[in-house]
């Protein structure tokens, strides 16, 4: 029997960065890497298990209604949570629910403080990573439920666009195949919801058949996930003072 190892979310980041800097110092001599802590109040800073949990939390319910035959994951925020959530959503003698990619960005820098740099949502949505509608990725959403995962519902325009542009791009890819008549049912979780008013808004039949999922609703706060973490020990730090307030 091969035996097995466990690694650490820590561990995984840690080795991340660490080869992160032995490139750069060979590639760049005089280049320093700094982290600062993350001094803006207002920010939630959930750990590794708490996403873990939130996932396998959420997993019954996406089975039980969503019944997904294919996750699309928003990057960069929605690849980790995807990869944890496909684990539980594994069934026995099944396999694995293929997950696909999308990239959007809606966040601009604002320049940086002394402390931190500092986004801020911006107003229109970019590109930087699509399904080609001639490729057999985009084929193999028509006639599917399509479960697409992102970290936070913050505005609600990133989510908004996914589920138009990838409604869009499906009906013409069915149409080009001759498979007009199979419908894509898209459903959406995120981690996070903020109850705030939102700029973007989703069909209205997805909210009223409960195809959106959010595992906690929380304040408009700054979320900080670990994947974002550059110094993740000071991340784990500032969870642990959450946890315990």
């Amino acid at each position: 029997m091969v035996p097995k190892v466990y690694v650490t979310y820590n561990q995984v980041r840690q080795t991340l960065a660490r080869d992160l800097v032995t490139s750069l110092a060979l590639s760049y001599p005089s280049y320093h890497l700094t982290t600062a802590p993350d001094t803006r109040r207002n920010t939630d800073h959930p750990s590794p298990p708490q996403v873990h949990k939130l996932c396998q939390e959420a997993a019954p319910r996406i089975l039980a209604d969503f019944a997904p035959n294919l996750i699309i994951a928003i990057g960069g925020g929605g690849y980790v949570p995807a990869r944890i959530l496909r684990s539980f959503l594994k069934q026995p003698g099944s396999p694995n629910i293929p997950i696909q990619a999308i990239g959007l960005s809606l966040y601009e820098s604002l320049g940086t403080t002394e402390d931190a740099q500092i986004e801020e949502p911006g107003t229109k949505v970019t590109r930087t990573q699509w399904l080609d509608l001639r490729s057999l990725e985009m084929a193999n959403l028509i006639g599917k439920n399509v479960l697409i995962v992102d970290e936070v519902d913050d505005t609600r325009t990133t989510l908004e666009y996914a589920v138009k542009e990838l409604e869009k791009d499906v009906a013409e890819a069915a149409e080009q195949a001759g498979r007009s008549g199979e419908v894509v049912r898209f459903s959406v979780f995120v981690l996070h919801n903020k109850d705030k008013e939102k700029k973007g808004s989703l069909p209205k039949s997805m909210m009223e058949e409960r195809r959106y999922l959010a595992a906690r609703t929380t304040g408009d706060v700054w979320i900080n996930y670990p994947w974002e973490a550059t110094d993740i020990d000071e991340h784990d730090k500032m969870s642990g003072q959450q946890t315990k307030e």
